[in-house]
């Protein structure tokens, strides 16, 4: 995981920090590219994972909802990235009210500064740009999600919360028929991702 803490220092300013941080705790890139605002509750702070935009042989955009019924589900939001989140909304607004009537608002949570949706394309080359600046490895956006539900399982996550948070159908039939965890159930893997994903001024030095 030490590689994950430098990444988080290195991006902690990026303009994609909140969107990375998605990647980081486990969504798929797809499923970052088709989070809309109105999937976020930061009240209940919590976020439905319902729609995915993917992107086709790098020039096509394809919108969808997710794979299976179980790709389909609702998140408890680690605080660290309910607070990126927040700052990435008031930086949106902020490029809103600087375009003007260039601004085009989408509704997605990923867009450039315009407003308009980014792709999982640009979320992709974004970081790898950032990867190089820090002297890391490339390493793919999904295998983020892989590094994620493994720092999940070795901290003692119950294999049918760890199924749940990634969305996966492939847990046992019991499991999968029988048990069904609740966003609060959910919960503990939120902590754990909490302590993975918050950064200290320390952990700059």
């Amino acid at each position: 995981m030490a590689e994950v803490r430098k990444f988080l220092v290195g991006i902690r300013d990026d303009r994609l920090f909140a969107p990375l941080l998605l990647g980081l705790m486990g969504l798929r890139p797809a499923e970052v590219a088709g989070l809309r605002w109105r999937d976020i509750d930061f009240e209940a702070g919590a976020l439905d994972i319902a729609n995915t935009r993917t992107m086709l042989g790098n020039r096509r955009t394809i919108e969808k909802d997710t794979k299976t019924e179980a790709g389909e589900r609702t998140l408890p939001l680690p605080e660290p990235v309910k607070r990126a989140l927040l700052a990435f909304q008031v930086t949106q607004e902020v490029e809103r009210m600087a375009m003007g009537d260039l601004y085009e608002p989408s509704g997605y949570m990923l867009v450039d500064h315009l407003g308009q949706p980014l792709t999982t394309r640009h979320l992709r080359e974004n970081s790898y740009s950032l990867m190089k600046k820090h002297g890391l490895r490339r390493v793919r956006l999904y295998d983020a999600r892989s590094s994620c539900l493994t720092f999940l399982a070795v901290a003692g996550v119950p294999d049918v919360v760890l199924a749940a948070w990634a969305g996966h159908t492939n847990a046992a039939f019991t499991k999968r028929v029988y048990v069904k965890p609740s966003t609060d159930d959910l919960r503990v893997a939120s902590d754990h991702l909490s302590g993975l994903l918050e950064f200290t001024e320390d952990q700059a030095a």
